[in-house]
């Protein structure tokens, strides 16, 4: 950094490919009312940062360019903001902006959408938290509550979002079936999945069938092969489409899922994971020039648990 009042930040002047997600400079915010600013010490990668960037959700979320990507964020309390009163300086935090702008070195951040970071639970493996374990947890029961013995079908089980429902689900009672590459059959098995399918090898609409409810965290062709194994009452929730509701067919369920913040459930996920009664997976971790990179592989090569920038590298 050049001096006190910039800092570094990963942002897009454009929508456009791997190349529109570049490190830049820019100024460091102030803390506005009811805001902290936090020093941010890790970043999750989030699918969400490559369709932003692409401008697959311009809709979803309209942007003023350029804008600074990144969704969830762990760090130290810098400063509070008029009227803040739930932190303290110094404090170690960790959530979800509730818009844009977690990559970069200082964050202005709604006091509302963070919690502590418990004890035990260090910045890198709390910022891949925020995001997908509130909403893996949100999106299983956005179609409905989930009873014991429903058949549930989750696409990109090993990923940050799959690895989480998988096991909510198992623990409500549901015959989970789930889809993963070769290389992470056994992380999803070892998850809680009863039925684990083999994506490059196997069609899964040779195995599931009948499904009460299946969670889409991959989209695309997968999407339109799902319809078939639906049971008659039978939803699908999409959290990689946003065009799910013009795909949807005649006589069925398809449901957009946007991940909304949640304090109280975020502190009960966090809890959990902290306790190790919750399985959270980090899967990589990238510094803070290899973000751009990351957000592309986040598009391109599937794998097992959660991305994270450890601002530190």
């Amino acid at each position: 950094m050049t001096t006190t009042t910039t800092q570094r930040a990963v942002l897009i002047r454009a929508y456009g490919g791997a190349a529109a997600a570049e490190v830049a400079e820019i100024a460091k915010p102030a803390a506005g009312p009811g805001q902290v600013l936090v020093r941010v010490r890790a970043a999750g990668v989030n699918g969400i940062d490559w369709k932003v960037r692409e401008g697959f959700v311009r809709d979803a979320f309209p942007l003023q360019l350029p804008a600074v990507l990144g969704i969830e964020l762990a760090g130290t309390v810098e400063a509070l903001g008029p009227g803040a009163s739930r932190f303290r300086v110094g404090d170690r935090v960790m959530g979800p902006l509730g818009g844009l702008g977690a990559y970069a070195d200082v964050v202005s951040v709604d006091e509302a959408n963070l919690v502590r970071t418990p004890q035990g639970l260090d910045d890198v493996h709390a910022a891949g938290v925020p995001v997908a374990a509130v909403a893996a947890w949100q999106s299983l029961h956005h179609a409905g509550p989930i009873t014991a013995g429903q058949r549930i079908l989750i696409h990109g089980a090993a990923g940050g979002l799959g690895g989480y429902a998988v096991q909510y689900a198992k623990r409500a009672g549901a015959e989970v079936f789930a889809t993963a590459s070769t290389a992470h059959l056994d992380y999803v098995r070892s998850l809680g999945a009863d039925h684990v399918i083999d994506y490059r090898t196997e069609r899964f609409e040779s195995v599931a069938q009948n499904i009460d409810l299946v969670l889409d965290y991959v989209g695309g062709e997968v999407l339109d092969r799902s319809w078939q194994v639906l049971s008659k009452d039978g939803a699908i929730v999409g959290t990689s489409s946003p065009d799910i509701l013009a795909r949807t067919p005649p006589g069925h369920r398809g449901l957009w899922f946007m991940n909304k913040p949640d304090t109280a459930l975020l502190e009960r996920l966090v809890a959990e994971i902290a306790e190790g009664t919750l399985v959270s997976k980090l899967g990589e971790t990238v510094g803070f020039g290899d973000i751009p990179a990351a957000i592309e592989r986040n598009r391109t090569d599937p794998r097992i648990g959660k991305v994270v920038a450890d601002f530190s590298r």
